[in-house]
């Protein structure tokens, strides 16, 4: 098997403020980077990788997942994930999860015991229990800062591409839905092939923004497609986010690295804090 350049990029979601706490957002970024290229610098799978940046972002206040979480109308938390490894395709899920204080691990946990994909609600709860994820109580999950801006349409996603040494690519999405959603509803990120989607002989994407205008076109696996057919990173994510604004009707962003480890994002929203890490060093364009 031909060595790859391992590479990773994150996302903190599509609908960030550049103007609310700028060095907060560079710093989670930064956070997750690190965390996801420690695991990529021990010669470890963009499996691990990835989840380890989303979880490192799902434990960051700052970013709409894990414990900063939008809440619903209904003033509670339902976290959404997905992670997708690229060789065989495996996969797993969860949503309406309110209980995980990192739904990205019980996402992978599901993967790796590859019974099954998807649980959501009660059923991953259950599932989070046999398979030694530790739980927590609702409350601790909803900060005061997400109380004060229930009212507020505040779309947004975190995630990781990641490509390693033996050329695995794995994606993981993490949200804590929209702010203001009404309970039960869900977006792209759990959905394989919407919000996350990963192909070791393409590419790998992370999607984030407007969840029902990428469910419409499945964003995350024809961001793929596009780039299968323009073999240009930087081109497919322009093309794929015109797709989600022309045909999906919405607004969001995307991340996407390639089968050779080129990394691109593009966004129609005004701001997607996104970081990127190579053997040449740390990237944070913002």
């Amino acid at each position: 098997m031909t060595s790859r350049v391992p590479s990773l990029i994150v996302h903190g979601g599509a609908g960030a403020d550049p103007t609310d706490g700028p060095d907060e957002l560079r710093n989670g970024i930064q956070a997750a980077i690190d965390a996801g290229w420690r695991v990529l610098a021990r010669g470890a799978s963009a499996l691990d990788a990835v989840e380890a940046a989303v979880r490192a972002l799902e434990d960051h206040p700052r970013f709409n997942a894990g414990c900063g979480s939008v809440l619903t109308t209904a003033g509670t938390v339902e976290m959404d994930a997905s992670i997708m490894e690229g060789d065989g395709l495996r996969n797993g899920a969860v949503a309406c999860v309110a209980q995980v204080r990192n739904p990205v691990s019980l996402a992978r946990r599901i993967l790796d015991d590859g019974r099954h994909s998807f649980f959501v609600g009660a059923g991953a709860i259950e599932q989070a229990r046999a398979l030694g994820i530790p739980l927590c109580e609702p409350g601790e999950l909803v900060t005061e800062r997400q109380r004060r801006r229930l009212e507020t349409i505040q779309a947004g996603t975190v995630g990781a591409v990641a490509i390693d040494r033996r050329g695995t690519i794995a994606a993981a999405t993490s949200t804590g839905g929209r702010a203001g959603q009404l309970p039960g509803r869900v977006g792209d990120t759990p959905l394989i092939g919407c919000g996350t989607y990963a192909d070791s002989t393409i590419g790998g994407v992370s999607c984030t923004g407007d969840g029902e205008a990428a469910i419409r076109v499945v964003l995350a696996r024809r961001a793929l497609e596009i780039l299968k057919s323009v073999e240009d990173p930087a081109r497919a994510a322009d093309i794929a986010i015109d797709v989600l604004k022309d045909e999906g009707r919405g607004q969001g962003g995307l991340i996407l690295l390639d089968w050779k480890g080129r990394m691109a994002f593009a966004h129609s929203t005004p701001f997607m804090p996104v970081g990127t890490r190579s053997p040449a060093g740390a990237v944070i364009p913002f």
